[in-house]
């Protein structure tokens, strides 16, 4: 079973899009892309169906991320589907909190900024939608800042998992394609 991470802002349009594109392009760079499934949703629905902000792709196609995106809005039944769920700021971990079933729920909640150390007390990711490229860019930052304490956790919890069924599964397919090739032989 996959370990699965999503991010959640306001819309889905500029921040929760930008961090969940980051933390795939690390994880596919750790060789956990296969292991993790990562995407993002927003507290309200308005941008329900939209593609990220122009700015936002803008600047991870600048870094070199993907930035394939339809927004949608996360829903409390959600919390099932979820290992990990990142907020951005805390407006956004209080409306989550609201949403949250009980402590199963609410233990799942994390502030991205969190996981950066150099953060302190400013823990929210400012939204940058009323300002211009560097306050795009200045949300990357802030999210790459995040992804090497994230990765690692995220790591320790692939560690504690047993093993995936897919993997047997794909074991199981590697030893039927030797023993197809050695029947050719």
């Amino acid at each position: 079973m996959a370990y699965r991470v999503t991010f959640v802002c306001t819309g889905n349009i500029c921040r929760s899009p930008m961090a969940e594109h980051v933390l795939r392009g690390h994880l596919g760079r750790e060789g956990l892309g296969a292991r993790v499934e990562v995407d993002s949703s927003g507290t309200g629905g308005w941008h329900v169906g939209d593609p990220a902000d122009h700015r936002t792709v803008r600047v991870l196609r600048r870094h070199g991320y993907t930035s394939a995106h339809r927004a949608r809005r996360f829903k409390p039944d959600w919390f099932d589907g979820y290992d990990l769920i990142l907020a951005l700021d805390t407006g956004h971990l209080q409306q989550l909190r609201k949403l949250a079933r009980g402590p199963q729920d609410a233990a799942k909640l994390r502030l991205l900024r969190s996981y950066d150390p150099a953060a302190g007390t400013r823990q929210d990711v400012p939204d940058p939608y009323y300002g211009g490229d560097a306050d795009f860019e200045h949300v990357l930052d802030l999210c790459e800042a995040a992804m090497p304490r994230l990765i690692r956790e995220i790591r320790a919890a692939l560690a504690e998992q047993p093993e995936d069924e897919a993997d047997e599964l794909l074991d199981e397919d590697a030893e039927v394609e030797v023993d197809d090739r050695s029947l050719r032989r």
